[in-house]
């Protein structure tokens, strides 16, 4: 695996990376479910919530300086989140000189932690776990054979597009192309198309070359150093358990 995905796998030993993928995976699903059913205005779940996430990137030795470098890809989730206090009907509350809705103040807050919590948990899963184990970990869940394949292809074709775009930016900027004006974008409009050809033109290559192979729809599974044990999903679906105990309290207590 080449390219940016080779990189959301931080390679070293930590209790996280030894885990079974399919654990992972399930316990990952399962604690982002929790997250999102948590009622916004909870705060003892949602802060138990933050700190089993905390927990868990100290456990997998993660730097944080590279979780918060990847949590830059919810930006569009949080910029949504700041107009919601502008364009939500309901009792108002006076900030400064602006004129709040409390309904939106606690939509934004809601959508802001509940993307950071579930990004940062996805975030720890991606970097312990290298995009061949995610796929084997996926068919082991049983998830359809037929979307395995097409994730396990798509990780394949980013990269290859993602190469392809960064040699065909060098070399436009290499022929002095600075698009500094809106009617300079037809070179890129072109090379746009370009790479779409390009890249169709690929995959009936390697789909042809995969079937004069022998190829059915099914990748080979690759195999497995040891099975999985009850320590790989006890420690995996902690994170879920904990979730689940901090809903439990906040409904006990109703906050």
């Amino acid at each position: 695996m080449s390219g940016p995905h080779r990189h959301l796998h931080l390679h070293g030993d930590n209790p996280a990376a030894r885990r079974a993928p399919e654990a992972k995976l399930a316990g990952l699903f399962l604690f982002v479910l929790l997250v999102a059913l948590t009622p916004t205005r909870w705060m003892i779940p949602i802060g138990a919530e933050a700190v089993i996430v905390g927990l868990t990137v100290a456990a997998a030795s993660l730097p944080w300086r590279v979780v918060l470098r990847r949590l830059v890809t919810i930006t569009p989730f949080i910029a949504f989140a700041f107009l919601l206090p502008f364009v939500v009907s309901g009792p108002r509350m006076a900030v400064g000189p602006l004129h709040l809705s409390q309904t939106g103040l606690w939509n934004a807050f809601g959508i802001v932690s509940k993307a950071i919590i579930g990004a940062s948990a996805t975030i720890v899963v991606a970097s312990t776990t290298s995009v061949p184990d995610v796929v084997t970990g996926l068919r082991k869940l049983h998830l359809p054979a037929v979307i395995v394949t097409i994730m396990s292809f798509m990780w394949r074709y980013l990269d290859l597009i993602a190469a392809d775009s960064g040699r065909m930016r060098q070399a436009m900027s290499a022929r002095g192309y600075q698009p500094r004006w809106l009617w300079q974008a037809r070179p890129l409009a072109n090379a746009t198309g370009a790479l779409f050809v390009r890249s169709y033109e690929r995959g009936e290559r390697i789909h042809q070359a995969m079937l004069a192979r022998g190829f059915d729809g099914v990748m080979p599974e690759p195999s497995r150093t040891r099975p999985v044990t009850g320590t790989d999903w006890a420690i995996s679906l902690l994170p879920a358990v904990g979730a689940a105990v901090a809903l439990i309290i906040g409904a006990w207590y109703g906050s």
